[in-house]
């Protein structure tokens, strides 16, 4: 097998994610080949898409919520992502398992001892045709189970029942409480069939290959996936990493040369390229991975070289660019350039925009 080094990989995955050149798709073309973005809060996704599409705008996405093209809900590892409203009919049944584990993990102490079939059947009802908070389903599910925890039923019900966030629930700024709908309503489409695994793991590798079983597991969510990945080995290419382990691959799909070059790009928060991997290395040392689980990353020569945010204040919108490590001269200017197109995106709406360089408090 051939061997694929580190560089190699990342440059394999950058290119895949439009990390080495921005791409001129459109946003929902974008969307459908990463499998959806992150989207735990509102505002990353409009990131993941301003830092991969060559001309992005803040309604380009908020307009595909609207028009239903795109939906917002739980799925891949029980986090919420946006994926295209067809790419949810078939995903959603297909990483039901999942989720129903998940439901057991994250609230099982809230559902203990309760028919979860009798839950989903009551949550189903309540909602209806309608546009539901989770606070107001959470409330009504409390007066049939009282005394249960009203938070932890409605979240359960993301679980057990296929429910969709729609608008303004994920939309550029937006804070409030989560609405929930019935996917089939809001979709006024019911969901496909749950197909074999093997169209979920050919899509990953699409988008985040080379990769071994584990890596697509962890982004997954899903469980023995080895024997689904066997039986594609025939029409796959078989790498192995510098630890020796299998990598498996599309056979047309890209792998750069390891040289060449990656430039910077500001990711947003959780965004699945730095967590779709067992083995992050490919895109940053092991003692990066704590901060870039809680802030987001930036990349310098396609790795994770530090973390950033936006402090806005009297009209002054600040980028703090905290660094793992110093940079070269070449290398601060291109984080300038780049974050001053970042502010103009992010922060349009101050009056003064300002850049600040620190180092990042291993300590923390």
């Amino acid at each position: 097998m051939t061997l694929l080094t580190r560089r190699a990989l990342n440059r394999a995955t950058s290119a895949r994610q439009f990390l080495l050149a921005r791409t001129s798709a459109s946003a929902p073309e974008v969307i459908e080949h990463l499998v959806g973005l992150q989207a735990q809060d509102p505002d990353p996704p409009y990131l993941g898409l301003w830092s991969r599409l060559t001309a992005f705008e803040l309604d380009h996405l908020t307009r595909l919520l609207d028009e239903r093209t795109v939906v917002r809900a739980t799925l891949f590892r029980g986090t919420q992502h946006l994926v295209t409203a067809e790419d949810y009919r078939w995903l959603r049944p297909l990483l039901q398992p999942m989720l129903a584990r998940w439901q057991r993990g994250a609230f099982g102490r809230a559902t203990a001892g309760l028919d979860l079939a009798e839950l989903a059947a009551t949550a189903r009802v309540f909602l209806g045709h309608d546009v539901v908070t989770r606070p107001v389903l959470g409330r009504a599910l409390a007066e049939k189970w009282p005394g249960r925890d009203p938070v932890g039923l409605a979240r359960s019900v993301q679980g057990l029942l296929p429910v969709i966030h729609p608008p303004p629930d994920g939309t550029w700024r937006r804070r409030g409480a989560t609405p929930f709908v019935l996917a089939e309503h809001w979709l006024g489409r019911s969901l496909a069939d749950a197909p074999e695994p093997a169209r979920l793991i050919q899509r990953y590798l699409a988008a985040f290959g080379p990769a071994t079983v584990k890596d697509v597991q962890a982004w997954s969510g899903l469980t023995r996936l080895r024997e689904p990945v066997d039986d594609l080995r025939p029409r796959l290419r078989v790498f192995r990493d510098e630890a020796g382990r299998e990598l498996f691959d599309l056979p047309e799909a890209p792998r750069p040369d390891p040289d060449v070059p990656a430039p910077v790009r500001f990711l947003a928060a959780l965004d699945n390229v730095v967590l779709a991997h067992t083995d992050r290395s490919r895109m940053m040392t092991d003692d990066r991975r704590r901060h870039v689980i809680v802030e987001a990353a930036v990349t310098v020569d396609g790795f994770v070289r530090g973390v950033w945010s936006i402090r806005r204040e009297g009209g002054l919108a600040t980028l703090d660019v905290r660094l793992f490590a110093p940079v070269t001269s070449a290398e601060e200017t291109a984080l300038t350039e780049e974050g001053t197109r970042l502010l103009r995106f992010a922060a349009a709406e101050e009056g003064r925009h300002d850049i600040r360089f620190r180092p990042v408090d291993q300590s923390a």
